[in-house]
């Protein structure tokens, strides 16, 4: 598409963010009933002065615009739009004016619709709500190819693994040393005092420390080996599914799934969740690098991580919740296994209704109807 092609195709939602943009024009429209004159003739009568106005060929075109097309835009998705469009003329290499053009619009829309972000409050707080109800949920499921090639390439190793040391026990040593397995058994031993604790630690809060340098560590190696054109995630994920397959395996065959499952149950929703998320966000990089289609690989893996950043900013909240339920909550020995089972199916179900159903469509539109509400005051 040449860049002739592209205006004509695209210039109509151009200039209705124009519109949408200006305030004083958003305040005149709906004078239009008010009077015969369209609205965009009021606009320019209010302004008149002694000097004839020229009104150039742009301003033509705004004014050949409908109402209707005006107050039916959905803010949000123009402004998304907006930005594919910059970046496809960045790509393309179009005139500076047009790209100088598109980048004034994309940089007015930016200020506004994170400004309408807050729209139950102007505080951080209703952002990072709004984030997690809403932006979070819908990006995973934008990438939802890259997801599901993460969970398959972790999940099906994992459950291999498993299902395999049951009939041959020695494999768990082709991916842990025997004093790793040593070590394994003796933090799932039903004797012992305290279930999942290692290196001495005497505290659930220490416990809780260790958790988080250690789960957020695999996820972020897991994302930043991503930048290996998506081989470092795709072998960070294999490793770790075979890992963890290898421990629930064996610690089930040796007869330690008593204690093992019940531990495991309560958090493992949201730290498997995470770790294959933390692969998608990974895999999303590296494969803009390795097919940048018609951007220029630099361009390609500044929009990719964009997109990834925001699903680890979500992954690495779940790996802090998954810390502390594994903490304080896991390791107790005060709940029976029934209860911590019931919480563990529970937070399947809960994980698996949020990335499905939160921030869909019919929610999407809060800030659209907030826009809506501006044009109709």
């Amino acid at each position: 598409m040449n860049q002739e092609q592209f205006i004509c195709a695209h210039e109509q939602q151009w200039l209705i963010m124009e519109v949408l943009l200006d305030p004083v024009l958003l305040k005149d429209m709906k004078e239009e009933t008010r009077s015969d004159l369209s609205w965009f003739k009021q606009w320019r009568k209010k302004r008149k002065d002694k000097k004839k106005i020229i009104i150039t060929p742009y301003q033509k075109k705004i004014r050949a615009l409908k109402l209707e097309s005006i107050l039916n835009a959905d803010f949000p998705e123009l402004y998304r739009e907006m930005c594919h469009h910059l970046s496809l003329a960045q790509a393309r290499r179009y005139s500076p004016y047009l790209i100088e053009h598109l980048s004034s619009l994309v940089d007015r829309a930016h200020q506004v619709f994170y400004r309408q972000s807050h729209i139950h409050s102007e505080s951080a707080f209703a952002a990072l709500i709004f984030f997690f109800t809403h932006q979070f949920p819908q990006t995973v499921r934008s990438e939802s190819r890259w997801v599901w090639l993460s969970s398959a390439v972790f999940y099906l190793p994992l459950i291999f693994m498993i299902v395999l040391v049951q009939f041959w026990p020695e494999f768990v040593y082709s991916v842990m040393s025997p004093d790793q397995v040593m070590g394994m058994e003796s933090m799932y031993d039903p004797q012992a005092d305290h279930i999942g604790r290692e290196r001495g630690s005497d505290s659930d809060s220490k416990m809780f420390g260790f958790y988080i340098l250690n789960n957020t560590g695999i996820g972020f190696r897991t994302f930043a080996t991503g930048l290996m054109f998506g081989v470092g995630s795709l072998m960070t994920l294999l490793f770790n599914g075979l890992h963890i397959g290898a421990v629930a395996g064996h610690l089930t065959q040796i007869g330690y799934g008593s204690t093992f499952w019940p531990f495991v149950s309560g958090h493992s929703a949201m730290e498997l969740t995470a770790i294959a998320l933390s692969g998608a966000a990974g895999l999303k990089l590296g494969f803009s690098i390795l097919i940048p289609g018609r951007k220029s690989r630099y361009q390609s893996l500044l929009d990719a991580a964009k997109i990834s950043v925001k699903i680890m900013a979500g992954a690495a909240v779940m790996f802090f919740i998954a810390a502390f339920i594994e903490a304080f909550w896991s390791s107790s020995q005060t709940i029976a296994s029934n209860v911590k089972y019931a919480v563990g199916i529970a937070m399947w179900l809960l994980v698996f209704s949020y990335f499905t159903f939160s921030g869909q469509e019919k929610n999407q539109s809060i800030k659209h109807k907030a826009h809506k509400k501006e044009l109709e005051k």
